[in-house]
């Protein structure tokens, strides 16, 4: 039963093998052009008629064009030389980063050396007027010297207990200090 007019079993033509040489006639032309062998890259024949194994043909290497050649060779000693100015730049960085580095170390130790000079004097001069404060104990003095010991910012002890009643009375008696009473001889 023929209906659409197929024929599946004629088995003694092969429709690769002729797509394939239908394909290669057309091309024929193309191929002088090229410079290529017979048999296009990648187009597979036949041994003969009889047989279906395909046979891949092998690759041709083309031999690259001259301009290609000098771009590849122009591009090449170009990047080396980009290579060789990173590295002098890279190199001058190096230089500079490790010239200011010393620099600021420099500027550091003698920052520190200033700062403990000041607090060696600030020290000395502190105990020199803690001890000259020491020895000048003069009747009606004690509560200006427990005043000076004495924090009067309320906001500097926020945490701890409430003060200000002492704090008051300090400030009070700095400013009127007690005054002994002389009792009458009898």
């Amino acid at each position: 039963m023929d209906n659409f007019g197929d024929n599946f079993d004629d088995s003694d033509v092969d429709p690769a093998a002729e797509f394939l040489a239908r394909e290669q006639t057309q091309l024929a032309g193309l191929e002088d052009d090229l410079n290529t062998p017979n048999v296009p890259i990648g187009v597979t024949q036949t041994l003969s008629n009889d047989t279906s194994s395909p046979i891949i043909a092998p690759k041709v290497e083309r031999e690259e064009p001259e301009k290609i050649k000098k771009w590849r060779e122009e591009q090449k000693t170009r990047l080396e030389e980009k290579d060789a100015d990173e590295e002098k730049k890279k190199e001058e960085l190096r230089l500079v980063a490790k010239n200011e580095l010393e620099e600021w170390y420099k500027i550091h130790k003698e920052q520190i050396a200033k700062t403990k000079d000041v607090n060696r004097e600030s020290a000395i001069n502190a105990e020199k007027q803690f001890v000259a404060e020491s020895d000048e104990i003069e009747p009606g003095t004690e509560w200006d010297r427990i005043s000076k010991l004495c924090d009067f910012n309320p906001k500097s002890s926020r945490a701890s207990k409430d003060v200000t009643r002492m704090r008051s009375i300090i400030l009070q008696l700095k400013q009127t200090p007690l005054k002994k009473s002389v009792s009458p001889a009898k």
